[in-house]
């Protein structure tokens, strides 16, 4: 069976790795992949959002099933083109991927539907959103509404704050055509969960919980990022909220798209935020999350083909999704100075870490004396699975240790707050 997989990162490479794992994978080629992914599939220098050189590449390959990882080309309509050639795919369609490529479609969907979610207004000229945010309660949040590499979202302590992110988002064009409109929230408060959930459109079937670290520096400080780390499953996803968000947004969720007319099949991702009120949605995002997906499919019992096939087959009630009851820990490893400016091309040394640690390849390139180097923000992701948290994160930074390259950053506090949470600090 030939496979194809659309993107080049950290979650990529956990998808890549997790689909070997089924014999039927013989041929599995990423577009474009990167220098890590490459000792696990083909890569072929073809941007993931080149849709037209993706869709001839399956065609004039033959191959068999697409997985199109990456929010832009979903939302550029990826998984339509594939079809339109007969190409079984894994991903949601452009009308469907929409719930997290317009944040306004999002929080007025769970308005329409009543799912729980922060009060919101939406704004499409500067004006009226500064006029708003002057007078706001704070703490607020401003949000792009378009898509913007995990970067378009600002907690807004002060009304200064506020009306500085309306203007960089609105008249300064931070983050382009995506800030053009933007939600202005309340800021809610408690423990934040990530929930990623396949569904065909009909069955949902969560994933194991986990708990991203967005902020660049230790203790939640400095810039939000794509995601300094991950842990799995998260302690403050208990068995009683985990029943809450079943009934009260997972499911109607989905019920809700497919009563839209846009039908969501593939991975469905929930920020969730445990408030005392109840959960709340924080985001929808329409595919895998990174670096969740790096400590969730690791924890995956279950064949993740033929989940992806149930799900494109609409069948997914009819294929087990099990998880193990180990915990896992993934520390990803940056470029000095990420979020903002860095360097690439810096000599990347893994010592002992592959043989210690799943390494998943998030931007890695090889130079032209065939070196392994940093080519990204976010670099490697190290991850371990044991049987209790604790022994996963201790294990993670033993094995990230083990890596070096030239101004080399990561957080030293990746899963603190939920050993402290779970009553298993040192």
């Amino acid at each position: 069976m030939k496979i194809l997989v659309v993107g080049g990162g950290g979650r990529e490479h956990a998808i890549i790795r997790k689909l070997r794992e089924n014999p039927e994978a013989a041929e599995i080629y990423a577009l474009p992949g990167n220098a890590g992914i490459a000792e696990d599939a083909k890569c072929v220098n073809i941007r993931a959002t080149d849709i037209d050189g993706i869709v001839r590449f399956a065609v004039e390959h033959a191959i068999d099933f697409a997985v199109v990882a990456p929010d832009d080309p979903l939302a550029m309509g990826a998984v339509d083109a594939l079809h339109a050639e007969g190409i079984a795919c894994f991903g949601p369609d452009a009308k469907a991927a929409k719930i997290e490529s317009s944040k306004a479609f999002a929080k007025e969907l769970m308005q329409k539907y009543g799912i729980p979610t922060a009060r919101f207004r939406v704004f499409g000229d500067a004006q009226p959103a500064l006029d708003y945010v002057r007078e706001a309660e704070c703490p607020i949040v401003v949000k792009a509404d378009g898509l913007a590499l995990g970067k378009g979202v600002r907690i807004c302590r002060t009304n200064a704050e506020a009306e500085d992110a309306v203007r960089a988002m609105m008249l300064e064009g931070a983050f382009g055509a995506s800030g053009a409109t933007v939600v202005v929230e309340e800021y809610l408060e408690g423990p934040e969960v990530s929930v990623l959930a396949f569904t065909d459109g009909h069955v949902v079937r969560p994933m194991v919980s986990s708990m991203d670290h967005k902020r660049a520096n230790d203790g939640d400080e400095g810039l939000n990022t794509g995601g300094m780390g991950t842990i799995a499953p998260n302690p403050f996803y208990t068995p009683e909220v985990a029943s809450r968000c079943m009934k009260e947004i997972f499911e109607p969720t989905v019920r809700a798209m497919r009563a839209e007319g846009r039908p969501f099949k593939g991975c469905l991702y929930f920020g969730l935020m445990i408030t005392r009120d109840g959960p709340k949605v924080i985001e929808y995002n329409c595919r895998f999350g990174d670096p969740e997906t790096q400590v969730v499919l690791p924890l995956l019992k279950s064949d993740l083909l033929d989940i992806m096939r149930a799900v494109e087959g609409e069948r997914l009630s009819e294929v087990p999704v099990e998880f193990s009851d180990q915990a896992a820990c993934c520390v990803m490893l940056a470029s000095g100075g990420y979020p903002e400016k860095y360097e690439k091309g810096k000599v990347i040394e893994l010592g002992r870490a592959p043989q210690m640690a799943e390494v998943y390849h998030s931007g890695t390139a090889r130079d032209a004396e065939g070196r392994l180097v940093t080519a990204g923000g976010r670099v490697l992701g190290v991850c371990c699975v044991r049987d209790a948290l604790r022994e996963a994160v201790g294990a993670a930074y033993i094995a990230a240790a083990q890596v070096r390259f030239e101004g080399m950053h990561m957080r030293t506090d990746i899963g603190a707050r939920a050993l402290a949470a779970d009553g298993m600090e040192e």
